[in-house]
């Protein structure tokens, strides 16, 4: 019994390192973004024309706007790299944004049938130079 708390506990840990893992990954431009619009308002909210209390107020709600955007990006590209896993594994065609050669081909046909196989997030081929990440991509 013991042993299959620790072993739980040891899972829990490691899923929750990898979701804060692709929290940061996929959110850490946001994040300084955000981070840079909260200095804008510490700096526009202590000048003398403003009124008191505005530093606590501007900060309080910047803070929750950019913690609700930030929160809602990370929810939907999540749910879409989730369906996008589940689609693959079942077969179906997978679309992702070629951003290396635009001009040439702007998208690349992801499938199961083609020799593409799903390493962690990424989808890797052995006739294709590169990886893709599935939050680039979408299920056809």
């Amino acid at each position: 019994m013991v042993d299959c708390v620790i072993i739980l506990a040891i899972n829990t840990k490691g899923t929750i390192m990898t979701t804060l893992k692709n929290f940061f990954f996929l959110e850490g431009a946001y994040l300084m973004l955000g981070l840079f619009a909260l200095l804008i308002t510490l700096f526009v909210t202590t000048r003398p024309f403003m009124a008191k209390g505005s530093v606590k107020k501007g900060l309080f709600w910047v803070s929750v706007v950019i913690a609700v955007m930030i929160g809602g990006h990370y929810s939907v590209t999540h749910n879409r790299m989730a369906e996008v896993r589940t689609a693959f594994e079942k077969g179906e065609t997978i679309i992702c944004e070629n951003r290396a050669t635009r001009k040439v081909s702007p998208i690349v046909i992801i499938q199961k049938s083609q020799e593409w196989l799903l390493e962690d997030d990424n989808f890797v081929s052995p006739n294709y130079s590169r990886s893709f990440f599935s939050a680039r991509c979408i299920v056809k």
